[in-house]
């Protein structure tokens, strides 16, 4: 992991540790579209990955490097974390954009204008459209 060196207040030299959003997106930056934006919506909605015990399960960081393990969330999430509908809706569409799969679509019932939103864009991001405008009407 690059770490980058500034001077402090004290005109002492001090190591800042970039921030797991930055490096999430610097590593998603090589991978396919799906993870990108799944990546992004994550990254946009914040209080999903914000939870320790999300970014335990999804989020493989060391000193070196940091990436996403999708198998292995899917394959635990739904017994290892306590999610609301919300919660569940997103992070089941948000899989299904990561690695594409049938998914019930009924699930964006519960996500709320904000999610959804959010997950409009990542489908957005999906197919290559970085010109549909996705958010409320004035």
């Amino acid at each position: 992991m690059e770490q980058e060196s500034s001077v402090g207040p004290t005109g002492s030299r001090e190591t800042v540790t970039p921030l797991l959003s930055d490096r999430l997106t610097s590593w998603v930056h090589t991978r396919d579209p799906g993870e990108r934006a799944a990546v992004a919506a994550l990254l946009e909605e914040g209080d999903i990955l914000a939870r320790g015990d999300v970014r335990h399960l999804l989020v493989v960081e060391t000193e070196a490097f940091v990436f996403c393990d999708w198998p292995r969330f899917e394959a635990q999430y739904r017994c290892a974390l306590v999610l609301d509908e919300g919660e569940d809706a997103f992070l089941t569409l948000v899989l299904a954009t990561a690695f594409p799969r049938l998914v019930p679509l009924w699930k964006v019932e519960v996500l709320g204008d904000r999610r959804l939103g959010i997950v409009l864009r990542a489908l957005a991001r999906l197919a290559g459209s970085g010109t549909i405008a996705v958010g409320s009407r004035s």
